[in-house]
This record gives C-alpha cells, structure tokens and sequence, in this order.
C-alpha cells in the first residue's frame, strides 16, 4: 500500500518512517510539511494511506480533508490526548498518539482496507461547527440537495457538506444509492418499507424511520430495479 507522511515536524517525520521500515507492505509515496503541499501530494500520488497531523500552522488536518474530493484512509497522529479529538466522531481507521509506540502503529496498519476497484466514493468529511465527522457511505441512509450544498442523513445528524448532490452522485455506488426525484438521493440498503402512495407513486420509509415519496418516473424506476 502507499502511504504518505503529513506533519509539521522534521523529526516526527523522520520517526515515523523509522517504525514504517519494518512493515515493507508500506510504500511511503512522500512527505508533506504542511496542509497545502499535503493536498498537491496527494492529487500526484493518490494514495492508499494519510498519515496525518491534526493541528498544525495555517490550516489543520481537518481543513485539508475538507478540501479533498476523494478520502485517502486517514490514521491520524497527534501529540495532544485524546479530550483534543473528543469532537471528531470514529471512522478515522486510528488515532497515534505521539510518541507513537510500535505496536500501537502495526495494530492501526491491521486496519487499512485493500483499495476497491472501481473506485467509489466510500466516506465523506464532514465539519460542523466544532464537531467533525469521517462518515462511510454506506451510513448515510439519505442525501438531500440544498443549493450548491448536500445535507447528509446519518444517525441522528444532518450536517451540511459543501458539493452538490450531482457531484456526489457521479461518485456513489449505483447498486445501492438511487435518486428519489430531482433532490434526493436514497440508500437501497436502507429500505425498510415500500408502499403505495395517494398520488401513486412509491412511498418508501427507511430503517431510521425517514419516508421518502418518489416522484412518478423515479417510481417506475424503483419497481424496475428491486421488482417491486
């Protein structure tokens, strides 16, 4: 797998290739000393793997995934203790805390997923306020058009992500997200029930209580791909 290093520091930098050398199923496709060269080295490489800083000068770790279209899997690494992360929600595969022990770094490695082919869109960043989320897609149980913006349904939450839902659209998994009418995109995985509606069309309510209607010819559509 390729991974890269992102952190401010010269000597954490160095460390951690020190502890990666032993794992040789780690290729370390390069070093970023700051968010910026962070992004452009991830556009170039594309890796597998982010080792990443959370706070450091300019913007932080949490700016960049903001900024990144397609997630790397992140391992974040951080000197501060865990309170400092307390309003980043899981889904990161790991946190380091620094000094970062050996076998603490090897058990976070036991967590990187193999790299799907094709590539879908498999978690999204999402920021709200204070509170940050790395959120698999196969969690958000519906995707709704705000303008410009996307509000994501996932648990109890309902942040606001700054892409459109066409964009999202062109890099979700067509076999389990399928658009509801012109502003809302449902997951498959998550229908519960599926019912007929006054006007006709199919009313569907999902796992998490959520009902959806969905407009004439995307009823149609529905009873094609799932026989109803």
């Amino acid at each position: 797998m390729k991974a890269i290093i992102v952190d401010d520091e010269g000597m954490a930098r160095r460390e951690m290739r020190r502890l990666l050398a032993v794992h040789p199923e780690v290729e370390i496709g390069g070093e970023a000393r700051d968010a910026e060269e962070a992004f452009a080295l991830i556009q170039q490489e594309q890796p597998d793997l982010v080792f990443l800083d959370v706070q450091m000068p300019g913007a932080s770790g949490f700016d960049l995934l903001e900024r990144l279209e397609e997630l790397p899997q992140i391992i974040f690494t951080t000197a501060y203790d865990e309170y400092a992360l307390k309003a980043f929600e899981v889904s990161a595969l790991d946190y380091l805390l620094k000094p970062i022990a050996p076998a603490r770094l090897a058990a976070a490695l036991q967590k990187v997923r193999p790299r799907s082919v094709p590539k879908r869109l498999e978690q999204v960043f999402v920021r709200e306020g204070e509170r940050c989320w790395l959120v698999r897609m196969a969690d958000i149980f519906l995707l709704e058009s705000e303008g410009n913006y996307t509000r994501i349904y996932f648990r109890k939450e309902r942040p606001l992500v700054p892409r459109s839902l066409a964009s999202l659209e062109e890099r979700l998994d067509p076999a389990s997200f399928f658009r509801a009418d012109r502003g809302r995109i449902l997951n498959l995985k998550w229908v519960d029930q599926v019912e007929t509606a006054v006007s006709g069309n199919l009313m569907v309510t999902l796992k998490s209580g959520v009902a959806v209607e969905l407009s004439r010819r995307q009823s149609v559509r529905f009873r094609e791909v799932l026989g109803v």
